[in-house]
């Protein structure tokens, strides 16, 4: 008897424990804003200048290394789009450069390509 009261509770548990487990934005070790992308966190930082550094780490916060990584960043400046692409830049870096200056808490998204050919997408 017991038992069937306590069935939906216990079912329902798993639900209300999956959003508690995705990490909300944050600040980065960088200056950043660090969000979840696949099975890394990725910090973009972004200084007013067209200057953009996306820092790479794992799901415990560990550095990741950079090299053979690719990223594209789609970043909204002035409700217009701005894309270019992020290459490795030592470290767990990835760097790259805009058009137009690019303003510390943009908005957008940046696709990041993983050596092993495993994708993923950081939004902003």
């Amino acid at each position: 008897m017991i038992f069937r009261r306590l069935l939906p509770a216990v079912l329902s548990l798993p639900l209300v424990a999956l959003p508690v487990l995705a990490h909300e934005p944050g600040a980065g070790a960088n200056g950043g804003v660090r969000v979840d992308a696949g099975h890394y966190h990725a910090e973009l930082v972004a200084d007013g200048t067209p200057n953009v550094a996306l820092y790479l780490s794992d799901g415990a916060d560990k550095p990741v290394a950079a090299e053979g990584f690719k990223a594209n960043a789609i970043l909204v400046v002035d409700g217009k789009a701005q894309r270019f692409p992020l290459s490795p830049a030592g470290g767990n870096r990835l760097a790259g450069t805009a058009a137009v200056a690019i303003p510390k808490g943009v908005k957008g998204v940046v696709q990041i390509s993983a050596p092993d050919g495993a994708s993923a997408q950081a939004k902003y």
